[in-house]
């Protein structure tokens, strides 16, 4: 199981959700992306879809979740993103510095409107 987790919204470090996800990881990560397209879902929170043959990037970071926390955490954030109702889904990725992490995309009939950057930090929500 990877201890590595993605994330590209609001749990980056500084953003809005980021005390959610602070107390189960060491430092904040470092920059990297992964092969898909992210989305305003038009709730505050963007939404990804993976896809390994895409040329857009999902920008965000790889943050390390601590060793004795990790399960922990994964149960959290699996509460938090809503898995059970289907909201999200927590997936495998390859990242583009190739290392392998969780991420949880979307999962749920949202409305989503593409944001071209793949970057929800430069991101203007209208």
């Amino acid at each position: 199981m990877s201890t590595l987790l993605f994330v590209y919204g609001t749990l980056l470090p500084g953003a809005q959700s980021w005390e959610v996800l602070q107390p189960f990881v060491d430092g904040h990560g470092m920059p990297d992306s992964v092969s898909g397209e992210l989305f305003d879902t038009g709730l505050g929170y963007p939404s990804a879809v993976v896809d390994e043959r895409s040329t857009n990037l999902v920008q965000g970071r790889t943050l390390q979740l601590t060793a004795t926390h990790s399960a922990a955490a994964l149960a959290a954030l699996d509460e938090f993103e809503d898995v059970a109702d289907g909201l999200f889904r927590r997936v495998v990725v390859t990242t583009g510095s190739g290392r392998t992490a969780w991420i949880y995309v979307n999962g749920a009939g949202f409305t989503l409107t593409r944001i071209p950057s793949g970057d929800w930090m430069l991101h203007d929500a209208p």
